[in-house]
């Protein structure tokens, strides 16, 4: 069975383009966002990458880590930064992890276990699985799974959205509705009584009983 949501991120040693890591270590009190690629000079990837160095502030202002995984040597990795940069106007620098043997790769499910030879002599199709989303959060376990097909870029936009809901519902007893981002209204959440909603919000709107809706906490 593959990864679940709330389970422990597998932690795991790595070369990276900034040095070796242990991920857990890495990640420290941070959340943290590992999103991942078939193969080194793949066309989608690079727009992948450039945006996400681009927008790395936004993360940045989140207490979000970034690092990308490639399942290609991190000599190859910098080659491709020089692309993304001549490309995308941006280069990576956040780490990418070198997976040429397979290893973060198949940790997460990614790749079959059975998987193994050289990395040089697979095709970004032999790869496509990887092309995951990982949102892990301070406690090390994982809070969003997203899965992309090869051909349809990624949009890291939806990425931060998806973040401000888990960083906002972690710290308030809230759940925040079909497309809402920051300042929309939220639910309260379902765990939480009327009696103890009054203490927390006051009073709500409810166009039925168990949909109980109030501004965004700050």
């Amino acid at each position: 069975m593959g990864l679940q949501i709330n389970q422990e991120a597998p932690d795991f040693e790595a070369d990276t383009t900034q040095g070796r890591i242990r991920f857990h270590e890495w990640i420290g009190d941070s959340w943290a966002v590992l999103f991942s690629h078939p193969k080194d000079f793949t066309p989608v990837c690079t727009t992948e990458l450039g945006y996400m160095a681009k927008i790395q502030p936004e993360f940045e202002r989140r207490g979000v880590k970034i690092i990308g995984l490639s399942v290609d040597a991190t000599e190859d990795h910098e080659r491709w930064a020089d692309d993304i940069e001549e490309t995308q106007g941006a280069r990576p620098t956040y780490p990418i992890i070198g997976d040429a043997d397979f290893t973060v790769s198949k940790l997460y499910g990614m790749l079959p276990a059975s998987t193994s030879g050289d990395a040089k002599e697979r095709t970004p199709a032999d790869n496509q699985t990887v092309r995951n989303v990982f949102v892990i959060g301070p406690d090390k376990k994982i809070k969003l799974i997203l899965v992309y097909p090869m051909t349809t870029g990624r949009n890291f936009d939806e990425v931060l959205r998806v973040i401000d809901s888990l960083q906002l519902t972690a710290n308030h007893k809230v759940a925040t509705p079909v497309n809402w981002k920051q300042g929309d209204d939220v639910i309260i959440a379902g765990s939480v009584s009327d009696e103890e909603a009054e203490q927390l919000f006051g009073t709500w709107r409810a166009p039925k009983p168990y949909l109980r809706i109030v501004p965004q906490p700050s």
